[in-house]
């Protein structure tokens, strides 16, 4: 019996790797909803192929070539951040949700409000709006099953334990292309993207560069597995092959290892509660050979106690975080600011002033994003 499915960000890392598995089960899987930014010849070409029932693109300035790629489909075309929302409402068995950044919240909360099952793959929406969030859950009885590898990892730790039992949580950084690197100041974008272990997007490259990524996990961690922010913890682990630990009251710990491939938490998401085959070949642990652990170095790279801090004043602290780094972020793939100032703007951001009162709602959370972008952009411009 087959089962919907929508897919928010289909053209993207995690969009493409969840139609490959989804190809590779045609028959258990109804797509109804593929979005895409600006793709649209990719998102066209994936709508006709899964005969999605309706293709959005958030660029609301291709909608017409976007028609005009699926004329005679019967697929239906729409554009906008409404239009994403709209999609999102649709009632379906499983949302992917996978839009990158702040953007992608509207349509979260918007498949939250349906009840049914979202794999979450946008951790941004999570740190901007993680009390909103977590309240919609509850009160509209919908389930998140988290689709990052870290938390995915966590996820299945968890399974059969109770949060009760749990001493810690470990978080395993790869360290990103640059761990090594000496002058961080002189890094380019292309350094930045080119990430030892994993194939992803440039944003989410670079947030491992300046190991943002793993500060933001560690707040998304906090709210999917709210044992205490005391209790997780960031460990630098290169070989990316443990994708993050349980230690129960007993003294066990438990771990997940798996190739850096996202298509495994993907199909954890997929299958769940069971499990699905996918393409990929067993760990060869002889092959590894040794695998190592350090701890964060927080005077290089001070993206994880940022977010530390950010997590622990709560409120609006978290949104404004994930914005100013967003706003920093492209200024560096633009080549307007240096690798070194990333963080600096961020910093710079969450102390100028009173931080807004906490979001109740999310129009509350919309607000302080815009608020904050706006503030780390007028901080780029020369003195």
């Amino acid at each position: 019996m087959s089962r919907s499915l929508s897919i928010f960000g289909a053209t993207g890392s995690v969009g493409e790797q969840t139609l490959d598995l989804v190809r590779r089960n045609r028959a258990d899987w109804n797509v109804v909803a593929l979005t895409a930014n600006s793709n649209v010849a990719a998102l066209a070409d994936a709508a006709r192929e899964f005969a999605a029932e309706v293709a959005v693109v958030a660029d609301e300035r291709h909608l017409d070539d976007l028609r005009d790629a699926l004329a005679g489909s019967g697929i239906e075309a729409a554009a906008g951040r409404s239009a994403l929302c709209e999609a999102a409402a649709r009632p379906v068995d499983m949302t992917v949700a996978a839009i990158v950044g702040c953007a992608g919240l509207g349509p979260v909360m918007a498949a939250i409000e349906q009840g049914g099952t979202i794999a979450l793959a946008n951790k941004e929406a999570l740190v901007s709006a993680g009390e909103v969030m977590t309240a919609a859950v509850d009160r509209h009885g919908a389930t998140l099953l988290p689709v990052d590898s870290e938390h995915n990892a966590i996820f299945q730790c968890l399974q059969g334990g109770e949060l009760a039992d749990v001493r810690s949580i470990t978080l395993t950084a790869s360290g990103g292309p640059l761990r090594l690197v000496e002058d961080l100041s002189a890094v380019t974008p292309e350094q930045a993207i080119a990430h030892p272990n994993w194939d992803m997007g440039a944003k989410i490259s670079v947030d491992s560069a300046t190991m943002f990524n793993k500060g933001l996990e560690l707040i998304e961690a906090h709210h999917l597995f709210p044992v205490g922010l005391d209790r997780i913890r960031i460990v630098v682990h290169p070989q990316s092959v443990i994708h993050s630990m349980v230690e129960y009251r007993d003294g066990s710990t438990l771990a997940q290892l798996g190739p850096s491939d996202m298509r495994v938490p993907i199909a954890s998401c997929l299958a769940w509660p069971a499990r699905m085959d996918t393409p990929m070949a067993p760990l060869d642990l002889p092959a590894i050979g040794e695998m190592s652990f350090f701890a964060p170095d927080e005077a290089r790279f001070p993206a994880t106690r940022l977010a530390r801090e950010a997590a622990e004043a709560g409120g609006a602290a978290p949104a404004v975080l994930n914005a100013a780094n967003e706003i920093a972020v492209a200024a560096f793939l633009d080549r307007k600011i240096p690798f070194s100032r990333i963080a600096l703007l961020v910093e710079d951001v969450l102390n100028q002033g009173d931080l807004p009162s906490p979001p109740q709602t999310l129009e509350d959370v919309l607000r302080v994003d815009e608020d904050a972008r706006a503030l780390a952009m007028r901080m780029l411009e020369p003195a």
